[in-house]
């Protein structure tokens, strides 16, 4: 028999044939069919490889195919039997009838067997749902995790959808912050093809129901709980209201504003079911009678209380623009829960507690040089432990896998010239407490009485630092914030000199700075006083500034003042480039004339002096490290060719793929990629100035991408550890623990996914209306678009937590190398390498005892240098006094 007859004669599933899946009496008829077609082949002898090759279909399809076809015969199964015992058939009428024993009739009356039937169904009609209300939806690796069923019955689903004519396509999107691009596979409506797709990613949508019992039903996102306005107190700004700006108080002890246990909050309350408050939510006692919220603006009063609120979207999904982190909700006595609060999370209590372990050159390179030298210095030494400890590691799979990160992560170092911390620095939500002295701060993080600087971005200079005087004994502030893990409380004036922050979220860097390492000046003479809003109201018919526009004028204003400060611009200078930054950042909201401010400041001026002309960007290698350059599409070398790296030097090597593509104007062009100036040269000093803080910083750079090239020296000769079977067995356990921490790992996957999407989707934007963007200000715009990005999509990384015996089965060679690299991407590295040091190992290497001595005899305390370092007090104790040898 010709096996192109055959399988043309029959065609595949609801594709094509010339006997449609469906048709006829027998409502499953087809799917017997095609069985039938499958196991006649089989019995001629034919592989489901031949087969699936005859249909023009993979394996993979043909087993799909498979499952879509036993299923529609099993639920037509089902459903006649059932239908004769509604009859009042008994089991061995209805077998007899059907054709079938009785003890098959009572398998197919189980209620076990209708239930997984129906999962295939149900999870069909969630994704055509979701895809006819959206369009575009990500079904890529780890949706299933976020879904709530298995991989195989989503993929499953996925294939009928295909076979009704959906269509799938794979669509690439960069990573920002990597330069690389990650692969979203993507279900969309028939008909819809790759290109349509690819325009429109940014319109690719993550699936909004789960299932919470295997893809038998699916739920949703649960709609908020909507506040009249009547409830609603606002403040405005001749009330008072812009001292507080972007904050509802909240009255304690009224359920349906509850922050849930907190006792602040970043929220969004809809009102009145047409709008919604955006801010930091506080519990306050003092409340007018007759309002359980009161909302903080600088906005003027216009006798519409819904003119100082934001209206609601029209998306039931996402009513009010970004993701929400959590509701707060309770369980009823059936069981299931209903919202409970109209509190809205994004961001609560703990969440901006992550202490920051680096300084940005935005604000280091204000700073003295000595500063600037040491903490870089630091930076590098870390660095280097860093390679000497892996270097030291048992594992060669985990040795190789960590060296890889380890280059990576140097050579993204050396162009992004991060430095170390200073000891106990950390990032903080700003709340006000305008009861305090301008120079004091409700920090109970922070020793009272000590000194501390704070630092927010965009930073214009030494004179946009406050140094303030920790006052934890304050009693408003004691009331409404408490032990506050992750908030300070300062006067309304203090966040006036940070660069015009507000209280709806703003954050800011805490330094302890009682030995003045970070230095601070006064507000500049040409900044006081000066009230953007009252110098450069719109005029008659201007056009509003965008919030893209806003985003790429305030990243070139922030590259000329960075550059002003490393060519030593004086006071006055900066303070026409720092009043222009004001009006920048306030003429989206305010409807300001920037222009009339760049003119009036005479910022063409400026640029023509300290950039090289009016028209120009970064100039220095602060700002223009991580500027964009194309380059020529290319791949890594293939093995054959000697492989990505040069063993001799450790650099990447990459050949051109020659890939072209026609431009709008139908014009045959060689398809390029993004890279930044800093990473496509060998030596950071041809980027530079030729100031002294660029030196320290180019100088830096240099050493770093050295670690990297001997990172990935020492990698390439590194193998990997040896799969075995048996080892398996034994740790059977074990492995199945590993594969489960791994599937709740790659759950975060869609959202990262969906994170990447968005946040290029506003990069794209503010490059297209500013196709000259520079260095400083992509970087600005990248970070901010991808950090937005995940905290509106809730996408946060779930590591795979490795126990001693888990470990155990790994150096046995239970775990497959493929295995195994997803675990250690998706475990903690640091964790990692602990469980591969030799146990012998000291616990402070050489090094970072030598750097421990370096701060103690700077004058850091023994806790400062513990904090720094990442070890305990007596740890530290123990590596200075030779005890750990």
């Amino acid at each position: 028999m010709d096996v192109g007859e055959y399988l043309e004669h029959y065609g595949t599933p609801r594709k094509s044939g010339r006997y449609p899946w469906g048709s006829g009496q027998d409502p499953y008829q087809n799917g017997k069919n095609f069985l039938g077609m499958v196991d006649d082949l089989r019995k001629e002898g034919m592989s489901d490889t031949e087969i699936a090759r005859g249909l023009g279909i993979t394996t993979t399809q043909l087993r799909d195919a498979r499952t879509i076809a036993k299923t529609a015969e099993k639920q037509g199964r089902i459903a006649e039997a059932q239908r004769l015992k509604d009859k009042g058939y008994s089991n061995i009428a209805i077998g007899r009838k059907m054709g079938i024993n009785e003890s098959s009739v009572r398998s197919l009356l189980a209620p076990g067997q209708k239930d997984k039937a129906d999962i295939l169904q149900a999870t069909s009609d969630m994704l055509k749902h979701q895809v006819d209300k959206k369009g575009y939806i990500d079904i890529g690796t780890g949706v299933e995790h976020h879904v709530g069923v298995s991989k195989n019955k989503l993929r499953t689903a996925v294939r009928a959808l295909q076979n009704e004519g959906y269509s799938v396509h794979s669509i690439p999107v960069e990573q920002l912050g990597t330069g690389k691009n990650t692969t979203i596979k993507v279900l969309a409506k028939p008909g819809t093809t790759w290109g349509e797709v690819y325009r429109n990613r940014e319109n690719i949508k993550q699936i909004a129901n789960f299932s919470d019992d295997g893809g038998r039903s699916y739920s949703s996102f649960q709609p908020p709980i909507s506040i009249r306005s009547s409830r609603v107190g606002v403040r405005y700004a001749e009330d008072g209201g812009s001292s507080a700006d972007g904050v509802i108080y909240v009255r304690p002890g009224v359920k349906d504003v509850s922050l849930g246990g907190s006792r602040y909050a970043q929220v969004r309350i809809a009102v009145d079911g047409s709008h919604y408050l955006k801010g930091m939510a506080m519990y306050r006692d003092d409340l007018p009678d007759g309002v359980d919220l009161v909302f903080n603006t600088n906005k003027r009063n216009t006798g519409d209380k819904h003119d100082a609120m934001k209206s609601m979207k029209s998306d039931p999904d996402n009513p009010f623009g970004s993701a929400i982190s959590r509701q707060i909700q309770e369980t009823l006595p059936n069981g299931k829960k209903r919202v409970s609060s109209a509190m809205n999370i994004v961001n609560e209590e703990g969440n901006w507690g992550d202490w920051s372990r680096n300084l940005s050159s935005q604000m280091l390179s204000k700073q003295a040089p000595k500063l600037a030298r040491d903490q870089l210095g630091m930076a590098y030494d870390r660095k280097k432990q860093e390679l000497d400890e892996i270097m030291s590691l048992t594992n060669p799979a985990v040795k190789k896998r960590l060296l890889e990160s380890y280059a990576d992560d140097a050579d993204s170092s050396a162009v992004h010239l991060k430095a170390a911390a200073l000891p106990r620095q950390g990032s903080h939500v700003i709340l006000p407490v305008n009861s305090m002295r301008e120079n004091e701060v409700y920090a109970p993080n922070y020793n009272n009485g000590e000194r501390v600087a704070l630092i927010r971005y965009p930073h214009g200079g030494k004179f946009e630092i406050p140094e303030l005087t920790v006052n934890n004994r304050h009693p408003e502030a004691k009331k409404l914030l408490g032990q506050a893990p992750d908030a300070i409380g300062i006067h309304s004036k203090v966040a006036e000199r940070l660069s015009g922050a507000d209280f709806d979220g703003d954050t800011v860097l805490v330094i302890p700075n009682n030995k003045r390492s970070v230095k601070t000046e006064p507000a500049l003479e040409g900044l006081k006083g000066f009230d953007p809003q009252a110098a450069y109201p719109a005029y008659e018919g201007m056009r509003r500034m965008t919030p893209r526009q806003k985003g790429i004028e305030m990243g070139l204003v922030s590259n000329l003042i960075t550059d002003m400060h490393l060519r030593g611009a004086t006071a006055h200078e900066l303070a026409r480039a720092v009043r222009h930054s004001m009006v920048v950042i306030d003429a989206e909201k305010h409807n300001l004339n920037y222009r009339q401010s760049a003119i009036d400041n005479g910022i063409a001026q400026l640029k023509q002096k300290y950039q090289g002309k009016a028209s120009a960007g970064a100039s220095t290698l602060i700002s223009r490290a991580s500027a964009e350059v194309r380059v020529p599409d290319r791949k890594p070398r293939p093995v054959a060719d000697g492989g990505p790296v040069d063993k001799a030097t450790g650099k990447k090597v990459y050949v051109d793929t020659g890939v072209t593509y026609r431009n709008r104007a139908g014009k045959e062009v060689a398809k390029t990629v993004s890279s930044t100036r800093l990473a496509e040269t060998d030596d950071a000093h041809t980027l530079s100035s030729g100031t002294t803080m660029e030196k320290i910083y180019a100088d830096h750079s240099n050493r770093l991408k050295a670690l990297a090239n001997a990172a990935r020296r020492e990698a390439v000769s590194t193998s990997n550890v040896r799969y075995s079977p048996s080892a398996k067995k034994v740790y059977a356990n074990e492995v199945a623990s590993l594969e489960a921490k791994l599937n709740l790992a790659l759950r975060n996957s869609p959202l990262e996914r969906q994170a990447q999407v968005l946040a290029n989707a506003v990069v794209r934007q503010k490059r297209q209306a500013n196709p000259s963007m520079e260095a400083s200000d992509l970087k600005k715009i990248k970070a901010q678009a991808l950090t937005d990005a995940r905290i509106r999509t809730g996408a946060k990384k779930q590591h795979v937590d490795i126990t001693d015996k888990e470990w155990e089965a790994i150096q046995a060679g239970a775990i497959t190398n493929n295995k195994l690299k997803q675990i250690l991407s998706n475990a903690d590295l640091d964790q990692v390498k602990q469980l591969a040091t030799p146990k012998t190992k000291r616990v402070m290497s050489s090094a970072k005892i030598a750097q421990a001595m370096l701060l103690l005899d700077r004058g850091y305390t023994q806790a400062e240098v513990a904090e720094a370092l990442g070890v305990s007090v007596s740890t530290l104790k123990r590596g200075v006094s030779g005890q750990d040898d």
